[in-house]
């Protein structure tokens, strides 16, 4: 292991300012050992259905929140988290629609397509319409449901979209990522156009309100506009801290001595969060929701540490299957726990809250058979052990293959040139490029040298396509054991068999210029008609014409709209 000097520092000398100073397993933090078995779904036991907070971040760092020793001041998470139970054995996916996704169908993203990369802005792609979605399951049960912040899960079509998909009302972005006030959102040169909606209507009258605000008081809106005796579910997906680094001047000020800039105003933001966060707990106080609520927080995936974020001591970064890019930041805060101010240390996946959360609705899961999440509310509420025992992290057949990898390496059963990675009990493997493995520290200093982003690199230059980690011994994955225990390797590699026997096609369509904002009165939004919509729904099946004519015709469609495209540009220039 090749560790780098720094101006002066070492990992000897950072470990012992401290940034390792919390301990993973220490006593005040370990919740006590539940022995007793729990069935996969046990009936709730309020009186009625609880008002359901779901506050999903973006891009926030494993590292940045107060309570995991962060520089970064976030009394409201850390507040809610310590009266309620924290989850440290949580784990989201490592980029936006995937983590999305799972949320919102309760299944890994094999078994929606979705397992390559993201929704881009101009693919004819969404989530499945056959997908019956968590808001869709708690309408049922009576909630009234509604959605502020980012969507990230196609919008081709007004079927895809949030208010058709189980939301009665949406305001928020349908992209990935816009900036904070103008809403502007540009997925390429000269490709730009605004993205905030409110319902399926462009709300043009909401630029330059800052998001992570003017979503706060959307939520204080819906509350105060409705009863508390009837139940209901808000999904609050922050767009922040994603890129760009936008933050209000008084949130910056109290960063004002911190040295790196990318750093400072990250920290402004999720400070900014956290207070958003605090007034929307105010708000479920003063309308009378909060004595019957059940607030979840969690991330959505690891930080981006080029923008600031930090995973330490996880080791990777958003992007990656790595600890530092899958473990998440997770709580629940409510007054229906049952056994409150604790850490839970029961294995959690994003795709349990579909279950958890129909189940607390006491909704009806009978119908909606094939979901890969469980219900975890007993783990949480009662201490009792997680009925999840393993995780599917991905399986990605389209991810540039590892170099070195191979069906040999992989016992003859696996190519270990495809990007996988899967958790069982304690052990966790990784295959084919698991992405960007360095550890790096929070980004507190100013002008450090180039040599300080790669301060440990361990596979940098190794002909290497298996890893496998003890993650329960070893959280920081610091010790490759597959050489040691090839058994394991080859057990956890027949689970990845044993899943991507269940998966379908990837649905990754090629990109269409007649999404271009330009051709949408400069907006982001649904471009296709009703015969495109043919041409690329199925789920599983390869995006491409079923018809000789219809594909002609699209391409001819295309090309006239490249060529326009290109007028366009010319004359904006």
């Amino acid at each position: 292991m090749a560790v780098y000097a720094l101006t002066g520092f070492s990992l000897v000398s950072l470990l012992s300012f401290g940034y390792l100073s919390w301990d993973w397993m220490k006593p005040s933090l370990v919740a006590d050992v539940a022995t007793d078995p729990m069935e996969k779904s046990l009936p709730p036991t309020f009186s009625r259905p609880p008002h359901i907070i779901f506050i999903l971040t973006d891009d926030q760092g494993y590292h940045d929140v107060g309570y995991h020793g962060s520089d970064i001041q976030t009394p409201t998470l850390d507040r809610l988290a310590a009266e309620g139970v924290k989850l440290e054995n949580y784990y989201i996916q490592p980029i936006c629609t995937p983590s999305r996704s799972q949320l919102i169908t309760g299944r890994y993203q094999i078994h929606t397509g979705l397992q390559h990369s993201i929704i881009r802005p101009r693919q004819p792609n969404c989530l499945p319409l056959d997908q019956v979605t968590l808001p869709q399951k708690l309408q049922q049960a009576g909630y009234s449901t509604h959605m502020v912040g980012k969507w990230h899960l196609g919008f081709y079509k007004k079927e895809c979209l949030p208010t058709r998909r189980g939301f009665d009302t949406f305001l928020g972005s349908l992209t990935g990522n816009v900036d904070y006030y103008t809403y502007d959102n540009c997925d390429g040169p000269g490709v730009c156009g605004y993205d905030l909606h409110e319902g399926e209507d462009v709300a043009w009258d909401q630029s330059g309100k800052y998001s992570t605000v003017l979503y706060a008081q959307r939520v204080s809106k819906i509350l105060a506009s409705r009863s508390p005796k009837e139940p209901i579910f808000i999904y609050v997906a922050f767009q922040a801290v994603h890129t760009p680094l936008q933050s209000p001047k008084e949130y910056l000020y109290r960063y004002r001595s911190m040295g790196n800039v990318a750093r400072r105003k990250y920290a402004a933001m999720v400070t900014c969060m956290d207070e958003a966060v605090k007034n929307i707990t105010w708000a479920l106080k003063k309308y009378g929701y909060y004595d019957n609520s059940v607030i979840v927080f969690s991330t959505d995936n690891g930080g981006q540490t080029f923008s600031g974020g930090s995973n330490w001591p996880l080791r990777g970064r958003k992007g990656t299957y790595w600890e530092g890019g899958v473990r998440g930041i997770g709580f629940v805060h409510s007054p229906l726990i049952k056994r409150k101010r604790r850490t839970s240390w029961a294995l959690v996946h994003i795709t349990d809250w579909y279950p958890t959360l129909v189940s607390l609705a006491r909704g009806n899961l009978s119908n909606v058979p094939g979901l890969d999440g469980y219900n975890v509310w007993p783990a949480i509420s009662e201490g009792k052990e997680s009925p999840r025992t393993e995780i599917l992290h991905n399986i990605d057949p389209l991810y540039n293959h590892a170099k070195y990898g191979s069906l040999e390496d992989g016992f003859g059963i696996w190519n270990t040139a495809v990007q996988a990675s899967i958790r069982v009990g304690e052990w966790k493997l990784l295959t084919g490029d698991p992405g960007y493995s360095d550890w790096i520290p929070p980004q507190t200093l100013t002008n450090f040298p180039g040599s300080w982003w790669n301060l440990e690199r361990l596979t940098d230059g190794l002909k290497k396509s298996v890893w496998l980690f003890n993650i329960t011994a070893d959280p920081y994955e610091r010790y490759d054991l597959s050489d040691q225990r090839p058994d394991v390797v080859k057990s956890l590699l027949l689970r990845l068999v044993h899943y991507n026997r269940t998966a379908i096609p990837v649905r990754y369509p090629a990109e269409n210029p007649r999404a271009h904002p330009d051709f949408n009165g400069g907006a982001w939004g649904p471009w296709a008609s009703e015969d495109d919509a043919e041409e690329w729904e199925g789920i599983g099946e390869p995006l491409k014409s079923r018809n000789k004519k219809k594909k002609c015709k699209i391409c001819k469609l295309r090309s006239f709209f490249r060529k326009l495209n290109t007028r366009l540009m010319s004359n904006r220039i």
